[in-house]
Formats: C-alpha cells, structure tokens, sequence
C-alpha cells in the first residue's frame, strides 16, 4: 500500500492532531490518485444526473407515457437523481477527506448525520419502488384481466406518495437511534453508527432491506412461473382470432416488462447485498481503497438503470433523442 497512500514514517506523517504523536495518523492517498478518484466520482454524479434527468422529462413530458409501471419508473429516476446530485457528491467528499470512515472526522456533526441520512433514505426510496414495481408486475402478468380495474393512475400516484412519506419519517427517526459523532481522546470527532445499539441496526437491515427484498424475490419467482405457463399456452395454439391475436401480444408486452424490471432488481441487489455482507461480516478486512470501492459500489446502481431502461425500452430511445435535438415542441 505504500505506492497508493504514500509515507506513514517520518516528517512526512499527518496526524488528527498535528500538536499530538499520539493522536490517530490520517491514512492519506497520493496527489495522484487523490485527483484521479475526485475525477471518476464527478464523472460518475454527472452522468448519473444527466441520464435519470432524461428519464424523467421523457415520462413527465410525454402523455403517452403517462401509465402506472412508467410512474413507478419516473419515481426511481427520482430517487437516482437524489443519488446522483446529493449522496455521490457528499460520499465523495465525506470518504475522500477524511480517508477512513473510523478516523480524522472534522466536517462536523450536521453534515455526518445528512450524509447518513440522505444515504439511507435514497437506498429506502429506491428499495420501496422495487416492491411497488415488483407488485405492479405481479398484477399485470398473473391477473391481466384485472390490471387496469385494480392499477391505476390514481392508486398508483397514492402509493407512490405514501411510500415517499414512510420513507422520510422513518429514516428521520431511525437516525437518532442509529448516528452518533464523539470526540475521543486521540482523534478528532468521528462519524460512525452507535456500536451499543445492535439490535437497532439489525431490526432496520430486517425491515428496510430483509422484508422487501424477500417480498421481490417472491412475486419475481411466480412472475416467471405465470410467464412460462402462459409462453407454453401462447405456442401451443397454431390459430388466434383478431382478439386473441391483442390478447397474446399484450401478454408479451407485460412479460417483457416484467423481464426488464427484474433485471433492474438484479442489478439492486448485486449492488447492495456484497457492500452489506463485507461490511457487516468482514469489515475488519477492508482497507482504504476497498472502503472507498465497497461504499461507492451500491450508488452506481443509480447510473446503470437508465442504461438498463435504454437497451430495453424503445420508447426512451426515441424520447431521448427528442430530448437531446431539441424537438419537444414538435414531438
């Protein structure tokens, strides 16, 4: 590690309290690689917020997009857009300026609490729109019949909002329980969660992530189920009137939704689940780099779901390109 962080002997040493050899020594990164990391994650915010932006004035914009899946999909835009303005930026700031999440804390009590705030709740946001999407999927593809009687706008615009708020509240008050900044006697004040409360931090990972992420994996599974049953019946009929014709197509529409947006919940959990296993489990095996890599590894999650809805959903390519040329008015 001495080509990365450079010298921890001699005059070259940086202390959390310079006037103390006592104190905590700052885990420093070269000039080099410290500018190089500041690059990256400006790069990756960047076009984090350029591409929710895009998803979002493509739904928001264009009335045929107007329709509960596209609302929850405009939802999580919104929730990536927080990640990518707000979270990516102070993470970066927080991680990188103090080098360690452990040692040499010096931003304050304030900015440590919104900086595990605002993390926790864009990861809430995100999660919850997954169980509404997830739901939203079940619905369309095992009672197709019922879709729209049962999933509407309004419902949907409700649930949404009500997600939002439970969200809000509960990470308000979880934070109280969970943040804690202290002045030892040898560092200066650190931002870390509460070691006493455990069982604080294990009913929240079982709430907040635990439950949802069963209840996705759940209607998933019998989403496939339905889907396979109903691909062998679609194959099996050698003639269709002009209805059944619709009918099959609209089948294939809702399954090729639901494959899309599982493959979005994929990419949640393969963002999420490894960060909280190292961190949970072996945490006392992570250097610097790989705090910085593990921390920032859940929120490129943000930047890949545009890039997913691009590859999958013809109708973001073609609102994208009106967005960019500047045809709006025409469109």
């Amino acid at each position: 590690m001495a080509d990365l962080t450079g010298s921890h002997t001699g005059p070259n040493v940086q202390y959390c309290f310079q006037d103390r050899n006592s104190s905590c020594r700052k885990a420093l990164l070269s000039t080099s690689i410290y500018i190089t990391l500041y690059i990256f994650f400006s790069l990756i915010s960047a076009v984090t917020v350029f591409l929710n932006i895009l998803v979002i004035i493509s739904i928001s914009h264009f009335k045929q997009l107007h329709t509960p899946t596209n609302l929850l999909i405009l939802s999580l835009a919104v929730s990536d857009l927080l990640v990518g303005l707000i979270v990516i930026p102070v993470t970066t700031v927080a991680l990188m300026e103090s080098s360690t999440m452990e040692s040499c804390w010096g931003f304050g009590e304030y900015f440590c609490v919104f900086q595990f705030y605002i993390a926790f709740l864009c990861a809430s946001l995100s999660l919850g729109n997954l169980v509404l999407i997830s739901i939203d999927r079940y619905v369309a593809v095992c009672d197709p019949l019922m879709y729209h009687s049962k999933i509407t706008i309004t419902r949907m615009m409700c649930c949404i909002s009500i997600t939002w708020c439970c969200c809000i509240i509960y990470r308000a008050a979880i934070i109280k329980n969970l943040v804690n900044v202290q002045v030892p006697s040898r560092c200066l004040n650190e931002c870390f969660t509460v070691e006493g409360l455990i069982w604080v931090n294990i009913v929240d990972l079982v709430i907040t992530m635990v439950v949802p992420c069963s209840i996705i994996i759940t209607l998933y599974l019998k989403i496939f189920v339905v889907a396979r049953s109903q691909a062998r019946k679609v194959f099996s009929k050698e003639a269709a009137s002009v209805s059944g014709v619709k009918t099959i197509q609209a089948n294939k529409s809702e399954r090729k939704a639901a494959k899309t947006l599982s493959i979005v919940v994929v990419n949640y959990l393969i963002c999420w689940i490894p960060s909280l296993f190292l961190f949970f489990f072996f945490s006392f095996l992570i250097d610097n780099l790989t705090t910085l890599f593990i921390s920032f590894l859940p929120l490129v999650n943000s930047l890949i779901n545009p890039i997913i809805y691009a590859f999958f959903y013809p109708w973001f390519k073609v609102t994208a390109k009106h967005i960019l040329t500047l045809k709006l008015r025409r469109s």
